[in-house]
């Protein structure tokens, strides 16, 4: 039976693993990278280092990741408990819980190889990638747990064909997060002045920064594109699978709030503070986008018809 004590342990670690996203990000934004210097666990050699604004951001961020590593590691053993009392009711959140935490030891690793030595900006992108699978699998599990009923998960039918389009559109949101991140390390967001137009052009001088921020940007129109699409499926066949309906809602949502938050972001370039803002705003809701489309993922495969139940 799941209790509110594991709920309240798995939205802990969901939320902990969103600071830890937002905290990354603020230390890609402020160029606080180096803010410890190359030494790792330690921080310019001492355990409490002195204060800078830089070292303030780096220090924080790797206490929190510290805290929230923690609460995946207890998540993943009060699941564990529970799966070896009963490993057919409790098989899918062990595998939520063990992604989540297997990712958060990789992007930990990944940022102590970044500080201890160089990582070039195509590597460091996909830190974000990691933490970002990292917090799906936190989300799932939070999901989970508030779908079972009395130690049961509420089950439903959903056509076959919602699980491939479902694949491709995580796939390539993906794609287009990883563009995202690429864009912040390499300080391109310049690259493309206005919006929609960039530069004042429909397809500008395809070179440098330039070129990455318009990839970038078609690849968040086609993107948008495809969740109208994936919305529009969604609901034609909402007789069978209604539970993703509000799912695909919330989805189609997101994705105009990510595009308009991308245009806000281009707007603020050139103002510090305002600019650091839109950059978290950004974050934020992707990371939310991708939580869902990560649920509905799993669920049109879980429960797509005709697959045998184990």
């Amino acid at each position: 039976m799941v209790t509110g004590r594991f709920r309240a342990l798995a939205l802990a670690s969901c939320i902990g693993m969103l600071f830890v996203l937002l905290a990354g990000a603020l230390v890609t934004n402020t160029g606080s990278g180096r803010g410890c210097g190359d030494d790792w666990p330690l921080c310019n050699g001492e355990f409490i280092p002195a204060y800078t604004m830089e070292t303030a951001i780096e220090f924080s961020h790797r206490l929190i990741t510290g805290f929230e590593g923690m609460l995946v590691v207890a998540a993943f053993v009060a699941i564990y408990l529970l799966f070896r009392k009963n490993n057919t009711d409790y098989k899918e959140p062990l595998i939520y819980a063990s992604g989540a935490l297997f990712f958060t030891i990789i992007q930990a690793l990944m940022g102590a190889a970044a500080v201890v030595w160089y990582q070039s900006d195509a590597v460091m992108a996909i830190h974000f990638g990691i933490s970002l699978i990292a917090f799906a699998f936190t989300l799932l599990l939070v999901v989970w747990s508030y779908r079972v009923k009395n130690g049961k998960p509420v089950e439903l039918v959903i056509p076959r064909a919602i699980f491939p389009r479902m694949l491709a559109v995580s796939i390539f949101c993906y794609i287009v997060v990883y563009l995202g991140a690429f864009i912040r390390h390499t300080d391109s967001a310049g690259g493309c002045l206005g919006w929609p137009l960039c530069n004042g052009e429909v397809v500008p001088e395809l070179e440098g920064a330039t070129a990455a921020v318009f990839i970038h940007r078609v690849g968040a129109l086609i993107f948008g594109l495809a969740i109208i699409g994936l919305y529009v499926h969604v609901r034609k066949i909402s007789g069978k699978g209604e539970g993703l309906t509000k799912s695909a809602g919330w989805a189609l949502i997101l994705v105009i709030a990510q595009i308009l938050s991308g245009a806000l972001l281009t707007k603020t370039i050139g103002n510090e503070d305002w600019f650091l803002f839109t950059n978290l705003l950004h974050n934020l809701i992707i990371t939310g986008l991708f939580g869902i489309l990560s649920d509905m993922l799993i669920r049109s495969w879980r429960l797509r018809e005709g697959r045998v139940k184990t």
